[in-house]
């Protein structure tokens, strides 16, 4: 029977048996931890740390980049005549080569000047014939008329010295001897010699100018040659007009955005097509910390996005001579305001060597992942 004590205070016996239950557990050893766990992180640490290395170590001599894509020459076409296409042989994306036949402009209004320009031409070559012939009697007729003034000159002279004369005779005789009628002709006759002696004497000096007049002669000569010369390059210009006419591939390429239809109207200088050629390189925006061993000639791996898989080669052509925005339409003005620096990329020419196929065109603008290797 338990006493009072322990009948009142029922707890004082659960208290008694987890008191020796803790000191048996005092009394038990602890286990050692597991150190497992702390050698598979080593471990993986040590592996990561060697893929790591060996990675390092085959990237070590190149660069890559992903601001790149396919680049090319790409030919403007625009006619240098205006009209309408009365004849057209291509169409989009379509491969011409150098020298066919694109389209054709309405060449009548240029046929039409060309006819007025060869008969410009004919009226030039009469009036030149003209003015040449006018020389030659030039080259004649004046010095005929100088030497005809100067024999009116002397004969009008000697006509004055007998007029003169006889005029002295009526004046100095006895006037019972002579007439006044006879007095008065001498007079008339010795003022009429003496201005047909000073008419004589202008027509002389008038004569006296042949290389004057020939030379007169001989601008108009020149003249008429200027204005063959202009009449005859006026038919040069309207035969290149007529020429124009027919719009002729530059080079071998694709027709690519192509405007021009049949039967539109087309003016000077308006683009019609583009022609993409053949040659097809990468232009690859470099950052300028990955440049600095880079050198022209360096081996090029190449990586086609629209192609999975297809590799191309190539190597490095040339860096340009200043970053991408120093030639952007509106250069960083770095001398002003606050600067901020920020890393500038420069553009790297890479020319394909190998792995070009025709089964798949690389189009201008297709992105590619380029890796340089360093010798």
């Amino acid at each position: 029977m338990p006493s009072d004590t322990e009948q009142k205070n029922p707890k004082n016996g659960d208290e008694k048996q987890k008191d020796e239950g803790g000191d048996k557990q005092q009394e038990e050893p602890q286990k050692p931890r597991s150190k497992k766990p702390l050698i598979i992180l080593g471990i993986a640490v040590v592996v990561a740390a060697i893929i790591g290395f060996f990675v390092w170590f085959a990237h070590r001599n190149q660069v890559s980049t992903d601001d790149a894509y396919t680049d090319g020459n790409v030919i403007a076409m625009a006619p240098k005549v205006s009209g309408y296409v009365v004849e057209l042989r291509i169409d989009d994306n379509s491969f011409v080569h150098k020298g066919d036949l694109l389209l054709r402009i309405e060449p009548e209004d240029f046929r039409t000047t060309v006819s007025n320009a060869t008969a410009q031409i004919a009226l030039a070559k009469a009036q030149l014939k003209s003015a040449e012939t006018a020389l030659r009697i030039a080259r004649v007729q004046y010095p005929a008329q100088f030497s005809s003034a100067k024999a009116q000159e002397q004969a009008a002279a000697a006509t004055l010295a007998q007029a003169e004369a006889a005029y002295a005779r009526q004046h100095q005789v006895d006037p019972r001897a002579t007439t006044q009628e006879s007095i008065d002709t001498a007079t008339s006759q010795e003022l009429s010699s003496n201005a047909t002696l000073r008419s004589a004497k202008a027509q002389v000096a008038v004569a006296a100018l042949i290389p004057e007049q020939i030379q007169q002669a001989m601008n108009a000569v020149a003249e008429r040659l200027a204005q063959l010369q202009q009449a005859e390059a006026q038919l040069d210009q309207a035969n290149l007009n007529l020429g124009y006419t027919e719009i002729r591939a530059p080079s071998d390429g694709f027709v690519t955005q192509r405007s021009a239809q049949l039967g539109s109207y087309l003016t000077a200088g308006q683009t019609m097509f583009f022609i993409v050629t053949e040659e097809v390189w990468v232009t690859a925006n470099f950052k300028e910390s990955q440049i600095g061993r880079m050198r022209p000639g360096d081996r090029v791996d190449l990586d086609i996005d629209a192609y999975s898989g297809f590799k191309l080669r190539g190597h490095v052509q040339s860096i340009q001579y200043g970053s991408g925005s120093r030639f952007s339409a509106f250069p960083a003005e770095n001398a002003t305001g606050n600067f901020v620096k920020i890393v500038q990329r420069v553009p790297v020419k890479i020319v394909i060597d190998e792995g070009l196929d025709r089964n798949r065109p690389l189009p201008l603008g297709l992105s590619v992942t380029p890796v340089v290797h360093f010798p």
